[in-house]
């Protein structure tokens, strides 16, 4: 390893490659392009930062394809090693949970020979895996979770299978490992429910490549008369598309292009598809509602900026890359004050938020900024400042490193070994908690009233 510790006894890196990094990622993460969607995707982009800051990763992940390498090089500074765990194909998460031990076996047996000098695992079932491992080698271990049961829990239409365990195993997880990364304020809260401790949680948010997601290039034509909304995203239920379909019945001068779901060629087929297109022929406003289906990311930009608005109408949203992508490609956002939302969109700087499952307060949002071009260029622009000042990636990286670097000062000054450590591992020092939740210096939310 090259970390070192000062004479104070601070954690101090040293460099390029300071420090030896491993995500962990059951799931296997998109790799490639920007724009893929989804919390997965973010950790490859995570990856990518950090070794831009001359860290050392290894990003682990479940192989879910024989044809694919063991090994490959991402970039500069980041190795992605396929880890087998059952079969290699695709599982769900409720069946590739009795593999995890087979995942936690094989990093046990990497990081045996060249231990990490700080693990970060992403999402409960590789937060199962990895914690085992790092308790059994005593290794820092960071978790984020991405997304928690007891949110999902409480929508009345869930987009998967539930596992009975997960709440359980979050909370394992979220009390056994050092620290926890929360991608918005919301999340702390959340997890505050769930019994952890504020003190052992920083805020960190997802992160968008401001250098792709630009005003500037290339824009999809618009092809109609009509205005254009775009939602981009999930066509299960909690994305609520019926809302913006029902909202589109209240703008007669508009038309809404929903991106997302299987490839086009595939459309036709799928459940949610159809059930979405029965709502918009319901509604009277089939002609005027476009499904382009699952795009590759490199289209996503100018898709984005080809749009009037862009709605974001989910019932419940972590973070919001959606809308957050949007923003860097200097469009207005409407979106549902849930979650991530409440931390990434600044009403009224950078558009609007909106209850959840009111496509009357939709429609109005939606309408106004319509019908104020004016209104549409300076939310744009705002938004475009705000996701170059706090969501470009050099910057999520740093906070990220900070948390690290945290968890790293504090086993410094506290051994291991020692029981106050253990205590604090498990969020009780001496005393009593911690303290109240940290929220990163480097990216710390403001006030929805912000734009900058």
């Amino acid at each position: 390893m090259t970390s070192s510790t000062d004479a104070l006894g601070a954690f101090a890196p040293e460099g390029p490659g300071s420090l030896a990094v491993a995500l962990v990622s059951a799931p296997p993460a998109p790799l490639g392009e920007a724009g893929t969607g989804g919390w997965s995707a973010q950790i490859a982009d995570l990856a990518g930062a950090l070794a831009g800051r001359g860290h050392r990763v290894t990003l682990y992940t479940r192989r879910d394809d024989p044809d694919l390498p063991d090994r490959m090089t991402l970039r500069d500074g980041v190795e992605v090693r396929r880890v087998p765990a059952g079969p290699p194909e695709p599982l769900s998460m409720n069946e590739l949970l009795p593999h995890l031990w087979e995942l936690g076996r094989h990093l046990a047996g990497v990081w045996r020979v060249r231990p990490p000098d700080v693990v970060h695992s992403h999402g409960w079932l590789s937060g199962l895996a990895a914690l085992r491992v790092a308790r059994e080698l005593e290794l820092p271990l960071l978790h984020s979770h991405h997304s928690l049961g007891t949110v999902t829990r409480r929508q009345p239409q869930p987009a998967g299978p539930r596992h009975p365990r997960r709440i359980a195993h979050e909370r394992e997880v979220g009390r056994g490992c050092d620290h926890i990364i929360a991608t918005c304020r919301d999340e702390v809260v959340e997890l505050g429910r769930m019994g952890m401790s504020r003190g052992r949680i920083s805020v960190v948010p997802y992160g968008v490549d401001t250098a792709v997601f630009t005003p500037h290039g290339p824009a999809a034509a618009p092809g109609t008369a009509y205005r254009r909304l775009l939602q981009l995203g999930s066509l299960g239920p909690h994305g609520d598309s019926v809302v913006s379909i029902a909202a589109l019945a209240l703008l007669p001068t508009a038309e809404l292009v929903v991106v997302g779901g299987p490839p086009a060629d595939r459309l036709d087929g799928d459940p949610e598809v159809r059930r979405l297109r029965r709502a918009a022929a319901d509604a009277g406003v089939a002609d005027r509602v476009r499904f382009l289906g699952g795009v590759p990311g490199h289209e996503v930009p100018a898709l984005l900026r080809g749009a009037d608005v862009v709605l974001c109408p989910a019932d419940h949203e972590p973070f919001g890359i959606a809308a957050l992508e949007a923003m860097a490609c200097g469009r207005p956002v409407v979106a549902t004050a849930v979650g991530g939302h409440l931390d990434t969109v600044a009403d009224p700087g950078t558009g609007r938020l909106v209850p959840p499952g009111d496509p009357n307060a939709l429609a109005r949002a939606a309408g106004e900024l319509l019908a104020d071009p004016e209104a549409r260029k300076a939310c744009g622009a705002a938004g475009r400042r705000r996701a170059l000042r706090r969501y470009g990636w050099e910057r999520v990286a740093a906070a990220t490193e900070e948390a690290y670097c945290a968890v790293l000062d504090a086993q410094c000054a506290v051994p291991r070994w020692s029981a106050t450590a253990a205590a604090a591992r498990r969020g009780r020092a001496p005393g009593g908690p911690f303290g109240q939740v940290r929220v990163s210096s480097a990216v710390a939310p403001v006030s929805s009233s912000s734009v900058s």
